[in-house]
Order: structure tokens, then C-alpha cells, then sequence
């Protein structure tokens, strides 16, 4: 079993320089992963608008998309369907390609996100398990699609800075740190983390990572 993982941009369409943000969206990934090597195969363009990437468990793809959403340029942003299932290779001699029951749960979660925005517009993820999963996934799922949708909420709200202090503390900076690269005081700094949430998220990526369980 694998987290299969299908991102799209929002709003790709309005985009007025499409490559640029396309590589602005590659280097983001890109500087992520070199920090955080947590896939086992990297998001990376597919067709269109679409980035596909695996990984181990579903911790890890929550934590690194999380990561992402956190450090995207302002005005860029994503949506991931993760799917829950198999994963195998398909032989080719042209290209890589897989296939597997993770990729079509995958493509059902991002219909799911694409769906339920129009409800709740800050939704970024959801989740869905293969058939046939063992008794404990169903209920791992839904714990976890009911910490995603707080989640991205909180995200959605924060200004271009409060994501980028979140990061920050994330990556192990000080908030005296961030208030040098920011050009304010330390206690500006500490409170745009109170205010915005960012410490709930810290605290629940600490969860996630298995840190002060």
C-alpha cells in the first residue's frame, strides 16, 4: 500500500504567464523535497495543469504537502487528491508510467475537492482509500480528511507572510530569524503566529511526525 498523489492548480486558467508559474511551481517543489525528502517519487508535471507524485505513508504526504502549500509564491496555489492503494509500474519503452488502484482513488479524491469547493471554498485535499483496504484505513481516512479540512482552512486564510513565519518555524527558525528576514520585531512575529494559527498547524505537523506524542 501507497499514497498516490494528484495536484492541480487552482485557477490555472487565469494565470497570465502560465510557464513562469509552472517553474515557480517546479522550483517550490523542488526546494521542499531537497529539505524534506519524504516521496518516494517527487511531484512532477504530467499533462496539463497536473503534478503526479508517491509516498510511503499518508503521514508523509500530508506533512510534504503541507510544506508545499506553505511555500508557494502568493497567488499560486494547489489542489491534491491522495489515494490510498497499489501502485506498480507499467513497462514502456518511451516513457515511465505506472498504473494501480492508488491512481484511480487519487483521481476520485481531487473530483471530490473540485466538488465540495463549491461549499467550502478554502478545501485544498482529500483522501480516498482503494477498495479493499484493512479494517483500520477507513477510519485513518476519515480522521484524516477531518484534520485536512481545518487544515486547509487555516491556510487559506493567512496572508503571503503568515505562511512564510509558518514555514519558517517549520524548517527550525527562530522567531528572531523570521523577524530579521521580515524587516519586524520578534513580538510581530509571535503574534501573527497566534493570530493566524500557524502554532495549531505547528502543532498538529509535530503530531504528524511523531514528535511530543
Amino acid at each position: 500500500m501507497v499514497i498516490a498523489v494528484i495536484a492541480d492548480i487552482v485557477g490555472s486558467r487565469r494565470l497570465q504567464d502560465r510557464a513562469a508559474a509552472q517553474q515557480q511551481l517546479d522550483d517550490t517543489i523542488a526546494r521542499v523535497e531537497s529539505r524534506h525528502p519524504l516521496a518516494l517519487r517527487p511531484l512532477r508535471p504530467t499533462v496539463g495543469d497536473e503534478q503526479q507524485g508517491v509516498y510511503a505513508r499518508l503521514e508523509d504526504a500530508m506533512i510534504s504537502l503541507l510544506l508545499v502549500q506553505l511555500a508557494l509564491p502568493e497567488g499560486l496555489e494547489f489542489r491534491f487528491g491522495l489515494g490510498v492503494g497499489e501502485v506498480h509500474e507499467v513497462s514502456s519503452a518511451h516513457t515511465e508510467l505506472s498504473d494501480g488502484t492508488a491512481w484511480y482513488a487519487a483521481r476520485d479524491a481531487i473530483e471530490s475537492v473540485h466538488e465540495r469547493q463549491r461549499g467550502m471554498p478554502g478545501i485544498r485535499t482529500w483522501i480516498v482509500g482503494a477498495p479493499r483496504q484493512d479494517e483500520v484505513m477507513p477510519s485513518s481516512i476519515a480522521a484524516s480528511n477531518a484534520y485536512l479540512l481545518l487544515r486547509d482552512e487555516t491556510v487559506s486564510r493567512m496572508s503571503g507572510r503568515e505562511r512564510r513565519l509558518t514555514l519558517g518555524r517549520l524548517e527550525g527558525l527562530s522567531q528572531q530569524d523570521l523577524a530579521a528576514q521580515e524587516g519586524v520585531t520578534q513580538p510581530s512575529v509571535s503574534k501573527a503566529l497566534r493570530a493566524s494559527g500557524a502554532n495549531s498547524l505547528i502543532a498538529g505537523l509535530e503530531q504528524l511526525r511523531g514528535e511530543n506524542a
